[in-house]
């Protein structure tokens, strides 16, 4: 995660907050309890859910971790009791002690070479201790795929320099492997589809808005931005339209025409949840 200038903005990614905690949930379900140990919480947003962590952890010191300055802005109700949160790049970020409890959910996704990754991360694991760790694995829905395409087409192609985003995560098979060259003799590795039913096909839009979107939003300029949301609707809305029509007659569901997606529209986002004990 950069330590530049961010768009990032809690009314934004908070408006799937339910949807975007599922996960977080389910990774804690995995994490065993360190009465009186030492946590850190890598990419811990405003903090909300790291005090979750806190508390099923019973941890004596549990550390936030976040690069933005507007996410962190939100934390200080969630501080106090052992719960304190700092603003510091992943890749940059050198305790000076190990953690009973590395945990780090949908934030690793944002910094690239995930084997060199969590070899760092791993110095972070104390012995016997655990790391939690959960990243989209999305990147091929036309969600994403077209941002992308977007991004490397004229004008945006000046403007960003040629930047496109690369997407580091791995297969889960991979982590499982990595895991274990690490040296975590118990593991838990999977992928996980989390199927959200949203609004309509205009929630994919402000969903990636509130995420992936960040990285190509911080790097141009305001109206530049706005065209290349215009742009990317027109591409990306008849894409969820075709891929959301329903061919079988179920009283769940609504068969669709050329007017439009379904209502709600069901958004499948895979994620990979993986959890390792030294």
């Amino acid at each position: 995660m950069s330590g530049e200038a961010s768009p990032w903005r809690p009314e934004q990614y908070e408006k799937f907050r339910d949807e975007r905690s599922a996960p977080f949930f389910d990774l804690l379900a995995l994490v065993q309890a360190c009465p009186g140990g030492r946590v850190v919480d890598l990419g811990c947003g405003t903090g909300e859910l790291t005090r979750e962590l806190h508390a099923k952890t019973q941890s004596a010191e549990t550390v936030g971790i976040d690069s933005s300055e507007t996410m962190l802005a939100k934390s200080d109700p969630f501080a106090g009791n052992g719960l304190r949160f700092e603003r510091a790049d992943i890749e940059a970020f050198a305790p000076e002690r190990p953690f009973d409890v590395v945990f780090s959910n949908a934030a690793l996704q944002w910094v690239n070479g995930h084997e060199e990754l969590l070899q760092q991360v791993s110095g972070y694991v104390a012995d016997d201790g655990q790391l939690a760790v959960q990243v989209p694995a999305n990147d091929d829905h036309p969600s994403h795929v077209i941002a992308h395409q977007l991004a490397a087409e004229e004008p945006f192609r000046s403007a960003l320099g040629g930047y496109v985003r690369d997407w580091p995560v791995r297969s889960p098979e991979w982590y499982a492997a990595l895991l274990d060259r690490l040296g975590y003799r118990d593991q838990h590795v999977r992928l996980q589809v989390y199927g959200h039913h949203l609004e309509s096909a205009e929630g994919v839009i402000e969903w990636v808005k509130g995420t992936l979107l960040t990285d190509y939003e911080k790097r141009m300029s305001p109206e530049l931005w706005q065209e290349y949301l215009r742009q990317y609707r027109e591409a990306l809305l008849p894409r969820l339209i075709h891929d959301s029509r329903v061919t079988i007659h179920d009283s769940r569901f609504t068969i669709h025409d050329s007017n439009g997606p379904a209502r709600p529209y069901f958004y499948a986002f895979k994620r990979i949840l993986m959890w390792g004990r030294r």
